[in-house]
């Protein structure tokens, strides 16, 4: 479920212009990004993290539905993080909710590249909603 949330300031943006790809490192996947395809779905900011994957099929938790208001969409930019917008004070409010997180953590939902360079994401494993229960 996407949407908006009208209590926080809207990130300040630049969508690509032209293809580039995020490899999502503990997932095993790369995706190259079609900035005419964008947004990918619903969910987060156009063209964010998780926008993109989701459109990819790979699973990032997204609790409150990519409007920045949780921390489950946290991610890692571990190469291309200079390519990203800033984050705004509402999404550093809510990564200070997040376990463990590093100086390249961002919420998927919030983070655009734009397209300048390839990124490398890390998707946390302990990320305590990604856990399922075998049946």
């Amino acid at each position: 479920m996407g949407g908006t949330n009208p209590y926080i300031a809207k990130p300040n943006v630049t969508l690509p212009q032209k293809p580039y790809t995020i490899t999502f490192v503990n997932k095993g996947v790369s995706v190259t990004v079609a900035p005419e395809k964008i947004p990918y779905g619903p969910t987060g900011q156009p063209g964010s993290i998780l926008d993109i994957a989701l459109g990819a099929g790979i699973d990032l938790e997204h609790v409150c539905g990519g409007v920045c208001a949780c921390s489950t969409c946290h991610v890692i930019v571990k190469q291309g993080l200079e390519s990203c917008n800033e984050p705004t004070d509402d999404e550093l409010d809510q990564l200070d909710e997040a376990p463990a997180t590093t100086l390249q953590s961002r919420l998927g939902c919030q983070t655009v590249p734009n397209g300048t360079m390839d990124l490398v994401v890390e998707i946390p494993e302990w990320n305590k909603n990604l856990a399922k229960e075998d049946h």
